[in-house]
């Protein structure tokens, strides 16, 4: 695949963002779905670094043991992060936490049930967003264990917050890793 320029990438989580954000509001308008709640306190910030953490040396894990996944982790890792700067990657941790788990922790979960149909429906759909390529296919099985656990947060927690905070968290964390560890000085 030909490499993307910074602006391209930005532009690419810009309108995932934005579109995984209008399915979400667009199965509000259509289902009668009551969303988790969004509370904020400081078991809940906890918690959700917390997952966010488990997840991250879980994939540090997984990419030191799982040759597939590492391979998968690097080509899409060097596609979305090379091209951006340091401060991009802010934009790497929020733009997807709140967008995808908006519509997949928030919509579609509890459209579908807080149980385990919901939580397995969810993570696949989420495992899917992330295929790039038939030859990713163990990125696609990493990001739905990754649901499954996001998910599962959620209906134990009742707040949106903490699958939020975890995938930010995680997101943010990998991308500071890879970019320090693959960045030419």
């Amino acid at each position: 695949m030909e490499p993307l320029s910074r602006v391209q990438v930005l532009i690419a989580m810009g309108v995932t963002a934005l579109v995984l954000l209008l399915i979400a509001r667009f199965w509000l308008l259509f289902d009668s779905v009551v969303m988790l709640s969004v509370e904020f306190d400081a078991e809940i910030l906890l918690l959700g670094v917390a997952i966010g953490l488990g997840i991250t040396g879980a994939s540090a894990i997984a990419y030191e043991v799982w040759p597939s996944y590492r391979n998968s982790a690097n080509t899409y890792l060097k596609l979305v992060l090379e091209p951006l700067n340091w401060a991009d990657l802010i934009w790497m941790g929020l733009l997807p936490g709140l967008s995808e788990e908006l519509l997949f922790r928030g919509v579609m979960l509890p459209a579908i049930g807080l149980n385990m149909y919901g939580v397995v429906f969810s993570s696949l759909c989420f495992g899917v967003l992330h295929l790039s390529g038939l030859q990713q296919w163990s990125y696609v099985v990493w990001a739905t264990m990754i649901g499954l656990v996001l998910a599962v947060s959620a209906v134990w927690s009742g707040n949106l917050l903490v699958p939020i905070l975890a995938h930010t968290t995680t997101n943010l964390i990998a991308s500071l890793f890879w970019k320090a560890k693959y960045t030419t000085p």
